[in-house]
């Protein structure tokens, strides 16, 4: 559902959602890596794919709030799944890609590894996974595919009510310096 360079990897692209139909049936969603994982967003809530721009630092944010980053002249706060999910840090490399993607009413970007693509998925192949792990508050689920598994985030529960206010806090001070 998107296009790809002559050498098989994504360029700056929007995900086509002509013929997307959540409720019919099946859920599409965007799959991407971290490490050697996989997971996943409802193609619904993601809105492009991009290289890896330079992240600015933002002062105060929370520590899952990885920088952030200007999207045609709007600031996109940079949530870092790393963190959120206690994997190791690594210094963003120009391979990388950030997934644009809707929060709710805020536009978040997400670093990925890379960007897999995009995969149509039976509701049948969609497990919960509240009984597995104690950060299943995080996912919508766990998708089971001919490849493999794929984590699915529900990108509402990324951020805490403290930690929301405290992003919303951090973007304040930030237009105040500004100023």
């Amino acid at each position: 559902m998107y296009s790809l360079n002559s050498l098989g990897k994504p360029d700056s692209y929007r995900f086509l959602r002509a013929d997307y139909r959540l409720g019919l049936m099946a859920t599409d969603i965007s799959i991407f890596e971290l490490d050697d994982a996989r997971y996943g967003l409802k193609l619904a809530d993601t809105r492009e794919v991009f290289r890896m721009p330079q992240i600015a630092p933002l002062p105060k944010a929370p520590a899952v709030v990885e920088g952030i980053v200007n999207v045609r002249g709007r600031v996109v706060p940079v949530f870092s799944l790393r963190r959120r999910f206690g994997l190791p840090d690594k210094p963003p490399h120009p391979s990388e890609h950030l997934l644009l993607a809707s929060a709710g009413a805020r536009a978040v970007a997400l670093r990925a590894d890379r960007v897999i693509g995009a995969a149509r998925v039976d509701p049948a192949a969609i497990d919960a996974l509240q009984a597995i792990t104690p950060a299943a508050s995080f996912f919508a689920g766990v998708a089971k595919l001919e490849d493999g598994l794929v984590l699915i985030h529900d990108l509402a529960t990324f951020l805490r009510d403290s930690e929301a206010a405290e992003l919303d806090q951090a973007l304040r001070d930030r237009d105040m310096e500004k100023q």
